[in-house]
């Protein structure tokens, strides 16, 4: 009786873990499209393909996937995720109307904190552009330098989709496949 007492409350924990897993960062699954097609929600669903890309990609990394590199020229993935956190940082910045630095200051953070302020980063910039008549005002600003919004999606949106197919492939390579549970195409979790 007593194991199976401290069997259900293992699955009692184990339940409730995963749906705080599931609750605690953005992008588990896309949230539902909005009824009206504008630039501004057809950029925030682009926006919501990279963050479930991201957030599967990334989901149950470990150390030795983070190391792991396919040659001597390539990046690690940590590198790769480093890179993807900066593209999210460009992206948000461009919505925010602020300013790109081009300095990294956040190099020493974890793995952990730098997965949630990526996918943190992208929400927030699709939230801003959902709600958008107008994102031919978020320019993307280095500098003295401003760039339209189609320099945005043409570069730092689409280039941190492709690091994101990079991740999976180099997560494959070292034993660690991508759930294929988490359909790109619905962007939600299958069941079975």
């Amino acid at each position: 009786m007593k194991r199976l007492i401290l069997f259900l409350v293992f699955i009692g924990f184990t339940v409730q873990g995963q749906t705080t897993m599931k609750t605690d960062l953005p992008y588990y699954e896309i949230p539902e499209y909005p009824d009206a097609f504008t630039a501004g929600t057809v950029a925030a669903r682009m926006l919501d393909g990279l963050g479930f890309r991201y957030y599967w990609a990334t989901d149950g990394l470990r150390d030795e996937d983070l190391k792991f590199k396919p040659n001597g020229d390539a990046r690690t993935t940590a590198e790769t995720i480093e890179h993807i956190y900066g593209l999210s940082k460009i992206i948000v910045n461009a919505t925010l109307k602020k300013s790109n630095s081009g300095e990294n200051e956040d190099s020493s953070m974890s793995f952990d904190d730098k997965r949630k302020l990526t996918l943190e980063n992208i929400k927030t910039a699709a939230d801003i552009l959902r709600n958008s008549d107008d994102i031919s005002q978020f320019k993307l600003v280095f500098g003295e330098r401003e760039f339209p919004f189609w320099n945005n999606i043409n570069g730092s949106i689409e280039d941190a989709v492709w690091h994101c197919g990079q991740i999976v492939s180099f997560r494959r390579s070292s034993g660690n496949p991508y759930n294929s549970k988490a359909s790109v195409f619905t962007g939600k979790v299958r069941e079975r």
